[in-house]
């Protein structure tokens, strides 16, 4: 498939995931063939002003190889688009191929983000920046960042994927956390929520009113089968592909099955079985938000679609009214 016709895929989901009461929507970015989209901020501005009330978000942006401000004045600028509905999510990245085409040291892939980070809420806080040179980035001296948001501020979430150390670090800073899972079974995650709510609660923030998100790779279909008859080509020819290049073994369609089981980390199957593993895993984790990343690989834009449609018109209200919200 083109860049342009994937790029127009996206504008229709993003759209029809509005328009059936999804709540949110999230683009990724990455600097790869296989993939059309590398600033997820401006092809989210090209279905903002289509949208009326879905939440747009990166997810993730990978900052420890961009630029804060802009990244900022991009979000900010959809933020005004939206009249209020842009948030970002940012991450140390799963790819790293970003690095060395904008000239950054891979050593340094932990300190850079931490810098940025830093950077990124500063100008969030606050319309004029001050502040030293630091070892990654430049001194500032009293300049104005533009435009400012609609809602004021940015809502930034931290993305990680399963690192105690960024469970800790997005609870001291106060961060929202979004917590990608794609392997094994999600309760050994568990205990990064715990290790992030105490690390809020010893920093001074109240865990309560912190946001958390579940990050996982899914598909719902009318039926079970049909879900997993769908979904699973895609997602194996991808996870065989990024293991080549990683070390895995490749990806079996036994493995799909049992992965998608009530305690796997594929959250796949018909609207009924989709809304119970949900609702078990919101007893595990407690979570406020739940992400399921459907497009995966070579997916067919009819059978996408139509999983949107019953996700929202079947799964969320089922799962919102399970949980009184």
């Amino acid at each position: 498939m083109s860049p342009s016709q994937r790029l127009r895929n996206l504008v229709e989901e993003i759209v029809l995931a509005d328009q059936v009461g999804l709540d949110w929507f999230g683009v990724g970015e990455h600097h790869r063939p296989d993939y059309a989209v590398s600033n997820p901020a401006m092809s989210l501005a090209a279905a903002a002003i289509q949208t009326k009330n879905i939440r747009l978000s990166s997810a993730v942006t990978v900052l420890s190889s961009d630029d804060p401000i802009r990244v900022f004045q991009q979000f900010s600028i959809l933020d005004n688009l939206t009249q209020g509905r842009a948030e970002i999510m940012v991450g140390r990245g799963a790819f790293i191929e970003s690095f060395p085409l904008f000239g950054l040291p891979l050593d340094d892939y932990d300190g850079l983000f931490a810098e940025k980070l830093q950077l990124l809420m500063a100008v969030n806080e606050a319309e004029y920046i001050s502040r030293p040179r630091t070892k990654y980035l430049p001194a500032i001296d009293h300049r104005g960042v533009y435009p400012r948001p609609y809602q004021g501020k940015l809502p930034i979430w931290l993305g990680v994927g399963g690192t105690p150390q960024s469970a800790v670090r997005a609870g001291k800073l106060g961060l929202p956390l979004a917590l990608g899972i794609i392997g094994g079974e999600p309760v050994r995650f568990a205990p990064l929520f715990d290790l992030y709510r105490a690390a809020a609660s010893k920093a001074g923030h109240d865990p309560a009113s912190l946001e958390t998100s579940l990050n996982v790779h899914g598909f719902v279909a009318e039926t079970s089968q049909a879900a997993r008859d769908i979904y699973s080509d895609p997602h194996n020819e991808v996870m065989t592909r990024l293991g080549a290049e990683r070390g895995w073994p490749p990806a079996t369609r036994d493995q799909f099955d049992a992965m998608s089981g009530p305690s796997g980390a594929l959250f796949v199957g018909g609207p009924a079985e989709l809304t119970d593993k949900i609702l078990a895993h919101h007893e595990i984790f407690g979570f406020t938000r739940i992400t399921i990343q459907m497009a995966i690989g070579q997916l067919d834009h009819k059978s996408l679609m139509n999983a949107i449609e019953i996700l929202g018109t079947r799964v969320a209200p089922d799962v919102r009214k399970a949980l009184g919200s």
